[in-house]
């Protein structure tokens, strides 16, 4: 009776050193999640090994119990998951960084011809293939459509003056587009947009190039993350105007 005692304390001892000495080798891990050079808020984080899990703040920084092997899992709504076994490199003074995808989403479509099949093409009226143009760029086309109107407009300064309408024509088409794509409460709850800067802080983020490729992409996903890298762009701005 007595030596199975004694066995019993010996092994709790050993249980005791064994989940202390695994205690000891946890260490702070920090890092923070981005998307392309974006912050990245509410990405939640779980470690495989422990379960224990956390999120991602508003600055994409968030910091965890870990030891190395360990393998911490990233997921999002709108992000590819992502796997990430801890190394010994990822610890202080280093900051993990975790570069993380998004995930196509295609922007809806708004249907403006219900015969979509009633086509210039279909009707012969223009061959299968052919550039079709706006109303600026035609303008663009005729002016230089032959040696002797590319000479002459381009010395009245027609030629540069219609380049020109054709850039804004794009703009507003962009514009038309991000004000389909977000609602006036996204601009004022989400990005802390004034209600009276909206308009100023679109024709912003149109000039963008990165931006206007999102939305021309119909790549709403990628429009959300660099609209937020934009706002906080645009409050900087209004702020030193002040």
């Amino acid at each position: 009776m007595k030596i199975t005692k004694n066995i019993s304390i010996i092994v709790l001892v050993l249980f005791v050193q064994i989940c202390f000495g695994q205690k000891n080798d946890l260490k702070q891990l920090i890092g923070k999640v981005i998307e392309h050079s974006t912050p990245i808020e509410g990405v939640n984080i779980i470690n495989n090994a422990t379960q224990v899990a956390t999120v991602s703040d508003s600055e994409g920084n968030f910091s965890m119990q870990v030891k190395e092997g360990d393998v911490l899992v990233f997921s999002a709504v709108n992000l590819e998951p992502l796997k990430h076994r801890v190394v010994s490199g990822d610890f202080y003074p280093n900051i993990l960084i975790v570069k993380m995808t998004a995930k196509e989403v295609e922007l809806k479509e708004v249907v403006v011809n219900e015969n979509a099949n009633i086509t210039a093409e279909n009707l012969g009226i223009i061959p299968y293939g052919q550039k079709k143009y706006t109303p600026a760029e035609r303008k663009v086309y005729t002016a230089t459509s032959t040696s002797v109107d590319k000479l002459l407009n381009a010395i009245s300064g027609r030629t540069t003056m219609l380049k020109k309408e054709v850039n804004v024509e794009k703009k507003e088409a962009l514009f038309r587009k991000l004000e389909y794509l977000f609602e006036e409460n996204y601009y004022t709850d989400r990005l802390k947009i004034p209600v009276d800067d909206i308009k100023g802080f679109q024709l912003f983020c149109v000039d963008d190039a990165d931006f206007a490729v999102s939305l021309n992409s119909k790549n709403k996903t990628m429009s959300m993350f660099l609209i937020t890298d934009l706002a906080r762009k645009y409050l900087t701005i209004l702020e030193n105007e002040k």
